[in-house]
Order: C-alpha cells, then structure tokens, then sequence
C-alpha cells in the first residue's frame, strides 16, 4: 500500500471578494490572473488552495455554480479572476452561451490581464473543449500555464506519464504543465511563482 501524499503548509493569503460581475467589469487596479477550466474540474479548490483558506472561493458538488466573473483582490497586489466554468451538459445553452461570451470579451479585451491559468483534471485526458481554449489562448498570444488538477488521485508511478501525455495532447511543453491538489497542496508553491513572475513582468 503507498503511503499518503503529505500535505505541505501553504501560505495564508489575503482575500478581499471584489465582486461578481458580467461584461461591467471595474475599471482594472491590479495585474489580474484569470482561471478558466471546465465546470467539473476543481477550480474553486484549486483557488481555495493558492489563498490557504476554504472559504475563499465558493466550493460546490453541483458543477456550474460560478454564473459570472468572480473577482478577488489577493495581498491588494493582484488580482484573481474566477471565470465561468465551461462545457456542463446540465447547464441550459442559452447561459452557457452568455458565459462563452462573459469568458471572450475577457479575454480579447481585458488590458490587465497577466497569465491565464487553464486547469485541466489530471486523471483524465485532455477534452476537445481544453484543447481549444488553450490553442485559442496561444493564437492570441496570450500567456497561460496549465494546471492538473487532482493529482493526488493518480498514482504516484503515473504522475510523470500522464503530465507527458496532457502536454503532448495540449501541444504545450511539459514544463508548462502543473501537477496540483488542493487536498496535499502538491503544485501551490509552483504555480504561485509563475504568478509572481507574470506580475513582476507587468510593465
């Protein structure tokens, strides 16, 4: 029997809820960092994860719950945004399209924007739905990282192949994949130095 991943100390961040917002954004104050993923796939966790509190992000069994940007000043030095989570079945089309379009504007429009963090779930291949997002982001050329969620879930002998396997499926170098969980706190440290590093290249 393997023994349990150890859950490493994490930082206790400042959160201060800014507010939820459709295509009224505020006018930007801080280099903000957005997080996209599928509805499913851990993101309010993931967020809980990087802040060091449970309560910071909304954290649901019922995927779908985030209808809107979330924004969450952090140390009052950046930024988070909480996007939408995108392609659950349960979800009506009509709001998954006014989120598809919330996410777009985002993204094309927002001058603030320093690095998107696209969160995959790590036990599973990539989606078309991830693919597209993040091949999109490239296009545009937008700075992003990939985060795999759930890694705890996955056996400490296959961690290395399926980061390969996501990297290659996503046509990203495997350096750009994060292995993460928000239950050992495995990738928080990581993934908060790219973080530091896309805000410090903010001009």
């Amino acid at each position: 029997m393997s023994r349990p991943d150890p859950v490493l100390p994490v930082q206790t961040r400042q959160v201060r809820f800014i507010g939820s917002f459709g295509d009224n954004l505020p006018d930007a104050t801080l280099p903000e960092i957005a997080f996209a993923g599928r509805s499913n796939v851990g993101k309010s966790s993931a967020l809980n994860a990087l802040v060091g509190s449970r309560g910071a992000a909304r954290v649901s069994k019922t995927p779908g719950r985030t209808q809107a940007l979330n924004l969450f000043a952090i140390d009052e030095r950046v930024m988070f945004v909480d996007l939408p989570g995108y392609g659950y079945a349960k979800v009506p089309e009509a709001i998954q399209e006014k989120w598809k379009g919330f996410i777009e504007h985002y993204l094309g429009e927002r001058e603030a924007l320093s690095l998107v963090v696209c969160l995959v779930d790590g036990r599973h291949d990539a989606q078309p739905l991830d693919q597209a997002l993040i091949a999109g982001l490239a296009e545009a050329g937008l700075p992003l990282v990939v985060v795999a969620t759930k890694m705890d879930k996955v056996r400490r002998s296959a961690r290395g192949r399926h980061r390969r396997q996501l990297a290659e499926v996503l046509g990203v170098p495997k350096t750009m994949v994060v292995p993460f969980s928000s239950h050992t706190n495995q990738g928080v440290a990581e993934l908060w130095q790219i973080i530091d590093e896309a805000v410090r290249a903010e001009p």
